[in-house]
């Protein structure tokens, strides 16, 4: 039975899993070698359990149990070292990826479980990079985290049913609903999302509409919660291209990007991140 968990990477994604994972009972340890990055979030994550409390979703003594589960390092070896199960979730670059693979191969106990939240890449390509493929699987978390229910669970050519089933458990204890899908470029999600957000791209290269009207009109008639828009904007315009581009060289030419989203990001409008994306986020009169 897992205990203890590392996640490895302070961004968006792994403050996310780092808060249900400890709601759920789980020691965490959050590792990050940018200090900056680690402070910003922790205090997010104490922001979250506010929310939580105010919002009668958690209690103050479940909050204080949590927070007591929950642990900040920037040594990512000694990070390592005591876990049962690694999630991983560093930008979605190879070599980022494959750098922190060989270091958590060469530190984890033998029977440690290797998972890597990537909505794109491939399981069993990182599982090349450690002596363990049979216990790397991919763990695709939705943003916001402790809001979306579901897990995408791929698995890799090597990974064992031992390796599903306890990925399975600890998503739920996390509270969330799971898919287990077999490794294919962009797995489920990744591959329809992908689409909806550059096609939406081009119908605004194009003049169909403004980006409001686009996105009004996917939630209203297609039942979406989010517009294409605001959803792009929310996970980061550089990422729906980096999705793209590896989408586009795995699968073909329907997943070429739009011209009008490479200009954005090549412009530094990425999203929420940076204050402005298709929506401008330093007024009072965005979206969402």
């Amino acid at each position: 039975m897992i205990n203890q968990i590392t996640v490895i990477g302070s961004g968006v994604m792994g403050r996310g899993i780092a808060y249900v994972a400890a709601v759920g009972g789980y020691q965490i340890t959050l590792a990050d070698i940018n200090e900056a990055a680690l402070d910003n979030a922790q205090k997010e994550i104490d922001a979250i359990f506010s929310k939580g409390v105010e919002r009668n979703k958690i209690t103050q003594e479940e909050r204080g149990a949590a927070l007591a589960r929950l642990h900040y390092t920037s040594d990512l070896v000694e990070a390592v070292k005591g876990a049962e199960l690694i999630i991983e979730a560093v930008p979605e670059k190879k070599e980022i990826k494959k750098t922190v693979f060989e270091t958590m191969d060469s530190y984890a106990i033998k029977d440690c479980i290797f998972a890597t939240n990537t909505s794109t890449m491939s399981p069993t390509e990182i599982g090349s990079y450690t002596t363990r493929p049979e216990k790397v699987i991919a763990m695709h978390f939705f943003n916001p985290v402790h809001k979306m229910p579901l897990i995408e669970i791929i698995r890799g050519l090597e990974t064992s049913e031992e390796t599903v089933e306890a990925i399975e458990e600890v998503a739920r204890k996390m509270g969330k609903e799971t898919v287990v899908v077999n490794e294919f470029p962009g797995f489920v999600t990744s591959r329809i999302s992908a689409l909806v957000g550059n096609e939406a791209f081009y119908m605004l290269q194009e003049g169909v509409g403004s980006p409001e009207e686009i996105d009004k009109a996917i939630k209203l008639g297609l039942n979406y919660p989010m517009g294409p828009f605001e959803l792009g904007d929310l996970v980061g315009l550089d990422t729906r291209l980096n999705n793209l581009q590896y989408l586009h060289e795995t699968l073909g030419e329907k997943y070429r990007p739009c011209p009008l989203l490479v200009k954005y990001v090549k412009a530094g409008r990425l999203g929420r991140k940076t204050g402005r994306g298709v929506y401008d986020y330093s007024t009072s009169s965005v979206q969402g």
